[in-house]
């Protein structure tokens, strides 16, 4: 299987597995402030409908439109994308989930958000997934390589060294911050909540960027 094959089998699993999360949620939960700040958890559900289905162009032809502010762009995705009710967003994401269109990102990227936004969604809900350790050491070294600007936290790890207790993965410059590599990917991804399963001197540096 090509890499790319493999990168979106990676991905699609990840999808079915969180609307097979969802699809357990009852109403108010579906309400519960989500990791991802301002955004409930039928938020961030609407925005993954959203980036399933955009396509290269759309993407450029919509942050046009949103005179080339990102939170503009994400916010009008989730306006279009959040049904009437939970069960009809949840239907909207079951549907998309299977599709490889994608943004003018590298692929990983799919990843990124199939894990960070995953545990947006899991984390206030008080589930946990096992996440293929590949995926979380992919996500993690496209994030390093990523500027802020994109969402990335190349700046910050220039800064902060990383290293994963449970894959060995080391990245970045500076003061130490260590811990699972899934807490690693979202405490440099500005999920601050990550930050208590860290310890080291590098962790006031990413408690400060968040």
């Amino acid at each position: 299987m090509a890499e790319k094959d493999e990168v979106w089998a990676m991905v699609h699993a990840e999808r079915a597995a969180l609307v097979e999360d969802l699809s357990r949620l009852d109403g108010p939960q579906w309400e519960q402030p989500s990791l991802c700040a301002g955004w409930t958890v039928h938020d961030v559900a609407a925005h993954l409908v959203d980036t399933y289905r955009t396509t290269r162009l759309g993407f450029v032809v919509g942050l046009a439109r949103a005179r080339f502010d990102f939170d503009r762009q994400n916010a009008v995705g989730v306006a279009r994308e959040r049904g009437a009710t939970p069960q009809e967003t949840l239907q909207r994401l079951r549907r998309a989930a299977a599709r490889t269109s994608t943004p003018p990102a590298p692929l990983d990227s799919r990843l990124v958000e199939e894990v960070v936004h995953g545990e947006d969604i899991r984390r206030p809900l008080g589930l946990t997934r096992d996440y293929p350790a590949e995926a979380v050491v992919r996500s993690l070294r496209l994030q390093a390589r990523t500027p802020a600007s994109f969402g990335g936290a190349k700046e910050l790890l220039a800064r902060v060294r990383i290293t994963a207790t449970d894959t060995g993965l080391t990245l970045g410059t500076g003061p130490e911050a260590t811990g699972p590599a899934l807490s690693l990917l979202l405490a440099v991804s500005g999920r601050r909540p990550a930050l208590d399963d860290l310890s080291g001197p590098g962790v006031s540096a990413l408690a400060a960027d968040g």
